[in-house]
This record gives structure tokens, C-alpha cells and sequence, in this order.
């Protein structure tokens, strides 16, 4: 359950969707113990920005390390130096 802003420093309170940002992560994919299982299962988890903080934050998952904000200004570099 969501209860407040994914950004740490934030105490803005989850109120509604349409305030703020809403990001589905997929926070790791599960091998499953059988051998009988066909796939691996992600694992896919909720975040949410509030206004504020979405306005220059971004959300991203990283292996081993978690859920880590971006600087939308950081994105966009990254944006485009990949092109």
C-alpha cells in the first residue's frame, strides 16, 4: 500500500492518483524452485512521486542497490547522450 511520496525526504501523503506521478518497477524477476515452472516471475512493485518532487524527480530500479531517484535534468542527459 502506498502512503506517502517514494522520495525519502518528501513527507507529502498518498492522497490520489491524479496528484503526482504513479510508477510501476519491476524490482527483480524470481526464478521459480520447481523445474516444472515454465517461467520466472517479476516481481513488480508501486511507487508514487508526488507534484512536487515529479516535477524534477524520476524513479528508477537498480540490482542490488534498490530504488533510486533521478533528476529528470540527469534523464535527459542520459537521453541524450544514447542517441
Amino acid at each position: 500500500m502506498l502512503s506517502k511520496c517514494a522520495n525519502p525526504g518528501c513527507p507529502a501523503p498518498f492522497r490520489y492518483l491524479h496528484q503526482g506521478k504513479l510508477f510501476r518497477l519491476d524490482t527483480g524477476t524470481e526464478h521459480p524452485s520447481t523445474k516444472n515452472s515454465e517461467k520466472p516471475v517479476r516481481h513488480l512493485e508501486f511507487f508514487w512521486l508526488c507534484e512536487e518532487c515529479a516535477a524534477r524527480l524520476t524513479l528508477d530500479y537498480k540490482q542490488g542497490v534498490g530504488i533510486t531517484l533521478i533528476s529528470l535534468n540527469e534523464e535527459q542527459r542520459r537521453a541524450a547522450s544514447a542517441s
